[in-house]
């Protein structure tokens, strides 16, 4: 059987300017039929049913519901759309074209004008006695991916056309190897017939599909019959009663939380055992331990607390900048800082204190009176066993 398409234009009306929506569904079923299809691009345009039945619906009365939206007043209003399926055998058609139109979307097509329009340019180039439009399929449908809203790019739509008689020399230069190779290479192949096309439908040839139905081997399967899809009856539906069992949740307590905790318990035990009972201390470490080493450790530790005892009392000599003033009788000063001080808090700025080894020298006054005499202070130290004798401070020069 060879089939036709079947197109319903919904009008809107020029009652108004408000937004209408159509729903579509068949009678008694929330979806269409899956070979009717249904568009409606703003709510402010026409809407469209198309579709292309097989012969499965042949005979059979499909009752189409439609109810329209006003989305500004919320009024609705329902009709029911009739549609036949005739048979059309004594007109077999088994030479198909399917051309893919890349500047056109599936509601400019299915106009009647613009599709009279391309069934006459085929016609034309093919030149057949009969001659009709089998399908028409949006590129969405197909696979396609939705265009940019930019240049005024379309959808693309793919029409099937069908005739009685052979496919002419034009449709079928696209299968030379030539033009294979340009379409391998995504090159627009050269067919002789385009410019028939060119002015109002952009054809992508390297898209055509031939289809001689007479060589096709047709393949028989036993399907299993679908059905109505309405489930048999069964009887109501039987509740469970209310008087439900009691169930004892011991055993769920034990499994989720009883048990962990217990292997958690084992595990923290093994854990502290070898971790506390089990050390070897401070003697077993000893025997195992070569004499020599801990010669050796012992000797570093002594040297150790040894140096630091020394460090703290070790005497350091004062700077030269925190002499005391002395007088021209030769009286010093009494320091600031008392005796007893640590060397780790001292001051860098220091005043004299009374050190041992110090030797007091006389020397003579500059001044005409040659008896007067002050004193200078000089400190004894021994650097490596030699003793030195370094002059700290001196009052007056003479």
């Amino acid at each position: 059987m060879d089939t036709t398409v079947v197109l319903v234009w919904i009008y809107m009306g020029d009652s108004s300017n408000d937004p209408i929506t159509f729903n579509t569904n068949l009678m008694g079923y929330p979806d269409r039929p899956g070979w009717l299809r249904y568009i409606q691009r703003t709510s402010h345009s026409d809407g469209v049913l198309y579709g292309s039945p097989t012969a499965e619906h042949v005979g059979k009365a499909t009752i189409i519901e439609i109810i329209a939206y006003n989305r500004r007043t919320f009024e609705t209003a329902r009709h029911n759309l009739v549609i036949n399926v005739m048979s059309t055998e004594e007109y077999p058609l088994p030479y198909q074209a399917e051309f893919y139109i890349k500047n056109m979307n599936v509601e400019e097509m299915l106009a009647s004008e613009v599709l009279g329009d391309f069934l006459g340019a085929v016609k034309n180039v093919w030149q057949p006695e009969r001659l009709n439009a089998v399908n028409i399929t949006s590129a969405l449908d197909r696979g396609g991916r939705v265009p940019l809203p930019i240049n005024n790019l379309k959808e693309g739509v793919y029409v099937m056309v069908g005739a009685d008689v052979q496919f002419s020399s034009c449709l079928r230069e696209v299968e030379n190897p030539h033009n294979q190779l340009r379409c391998s290479q995504e090159m627009e192949p050269v067919i002789s017939c385009d410019k028939k096309f060119r002015a109002q439908f952009d054809i992508d040839w390297c898209k055509i599909n031939l289809v001689d139905i007479t060589k096709m081997i047709m393949v028989h399967s036993n399907r299993l019959d679908p059905g109505t899809g309405v489930l048999p009856d069964i009887g109501g539906y039987n509740p469970p009663p209310e008087s439900l069992k009691s169930r004892d949740f011991f055993a769920d307590f034990l499994i989720t939380l009883a048990v962990p905790s217990a292997v958690a318990m084992v595990l923290f035990s093994v854990l502290g055992y070898s971790m506390c009972c089990r050390r070897e201390g401070v003697d077993k470490r000893n025997m195992q331990t070569p004499d020599i080493q801990l010669v050796h450790h012992s000797s570093i530790q002594k040297s150790t607390k040894e140096l630091r005892s020394m460090s703290k009392n070790r005497e350091i000599s004062w700077p030269l900048s925190t002499l005391p003033v002395f007088s021209q009788s030769g009286e010093v000063v009494p320091p600031i800082h008392p005796d007893n001080y640590e060397t780790t808090s001292m001051p860098l700025m220091q005043t004299q204190t009374n050190l041992q080894n110090q030797i007091q020298i006389p020397q003579q006054q500059p001044s005409g009176d040659r008896d007067n005499y002050c004193m200078s202070t000089f400190r004894r130290l021994e650097v490596n066993g030699i003793p030195e004798e370094r002059k700290v401070a001196e009052a007056v020069n003479l």
